[in-house]
């Protein structure tokens, strides 16, 4: 099938769509080169990757297994593609800042941050060619990236707009980290086309006239169809991080009975809960979260220090333990993360990444939406 969409441009990279980076273990080297291998951006989510993979823990370097897994993990995708490969990785990791330089170290294509207002990114860059660029939910915090990234010489290559419809840890709002900004409008659909619109025209037209570049706005959160890509592009961005669908492909990294959770889905089975890390989740609802909700669940001590915003002295569970458990397959132990399109993945069960991409530019002329 020809692709007749519009290619997404970031610097001197061209690509179909971005995927988007998926944790824990959801989206490593498999998917990511499969996705890239299509023409799209393959996106490796970071978190806990060394303790899921096994790497062993250096006591004294804690963060030491997930650098060296993240930078396997990079250089195993490398080697099964020539396509475009970036790392997604959170603020809110406590070793953020080392997975970051991992990823510049390793010249990664995209370097994607979100969870929280990593301000200092930039200054981690050394002379690494990585394009970077964070998830936003407002014009307010577009604005903030383009305003103190500018300042420390290297303004946003590209900005990811997340609307409510996303799946996983639901929005991050800088001015207000207790109440995130995205939990207004958990169920309006149209957040994410108003916060496009303000963030192109008032948090990145001044910055794009300041510097001289194009700095492309991508819309995220609940894209499944071609349709829905078609209707984006339309209101002014210039591409889509699409996630949620590529969950239901061969080259998925989660076992297999992760993936049978989506298809197994109904529209009722999504829900929102609340994470053990102060922000709001979109989720599959099972008996692991039900035994959440019943209080049943307490961690006797914190395994793995991964996020800076978890007290395992008041939290309920330990989300590293659970989404790993998850992504092994181990759904008594665990939970599966979500956007709202989770049920629509029935309709084609497990399929190659190929299909997927096949599929996408009939449905772009078709206008099939979610």
């Amino acid at each position: 099938m020809a692709w007749d969409i519009p290619l997404l441009k970031i610097g001197n990279l061209e690509m179909k769509l971005i995927q988007g980076g998926m944790g824990v273990g959801i989206s490593l080297d498999n998917l990511s080169s499969a996705v890239a291998n299509e023409g799209g951006a393959g996106i490796i989510a970071s978190v806990e990757i060394g303790s899921l993979l096994d790497y062993p823990l250096d006591r004294n370097n804690p963060s030491k297994r997930n650098e060296d897994a993240l930078r396997d993990v990079i250089r195993s995708a490398r080697n099964k593609t020539n396509g475009v490969i970036g790392v997604n990785v959170m603020y809110a990791l406590t070793h953020c800042i080392e997975l970051a330089k991992v990823s510049f170290e390793e010249n990664v294509d995209l370097l994607i941050t979100g969870a929280g207002p990593f301000a200092d990114l930039p200054k981690y860059m050394g002379n690494s060619k990585t394009l970077i660029g964070p998830i936003v939910n407002s014009a307010r915090t577009a604005n903030f990236f383009c305003r103190v990234w500018n300042k420390l010489g290297h303004s946003p290559d590209f900005i990811v707009v997340e609307g409510p419809a996303a799946g996983g840890h639901l929005g991050y709002d800088k001015y207000n980290p207790k109440k995130p900004e995205i939990t207004d409008n958990l169920d309006n659909p149209e957040f994410v086309e108003h916060g496009l619109g303000r963030i192109i025209v008032e948090a990145v037209k001044p910055y794009e006239d300041k510097t001289g570049r194009k700095i492309p706005v991508i819309a995220a959160g609940g894209i499944f169809y071609g349709g829905d890509i078609k209707k984006y592009l339309e209101l002014g961005a210039s591409g889509v991080q699409m996630a949620t669908r590529f969950v239901t492909t061969n080259e998925c990294d989660a076992n297999i009975k992760f993936k049978e959770e989506y298809i197994k889905s109904n529209k009722g089975d999504i829900i929102i809960i609340e994470s053990p890390v102060g922000m709001p989740g979109r989720a599959i609802k099972n008996k692991f979260l039900e035994s959440v909700k019943r209080g049943e669940r307490k961690p006797r001590c914190c395994k793995y220090q991964c996020l800076k915003t978890c007290n395992p002295v008041t939290s309920r569970y330990c989300i590293a333990q659970a989404l790993k458990e998850a992504q092994k397959g181990n759904l008594d132990e665990g939970f599966v993360f979500c956007s709202t399109n989770a049920y629509r993945c029935k309709e084609d069960c497990i399929v190659p990444v190929k299909e997927v991409f096949n599929k996408l530019p009939q449905e772009y002329r078709d206008n099939k939406r979610s």
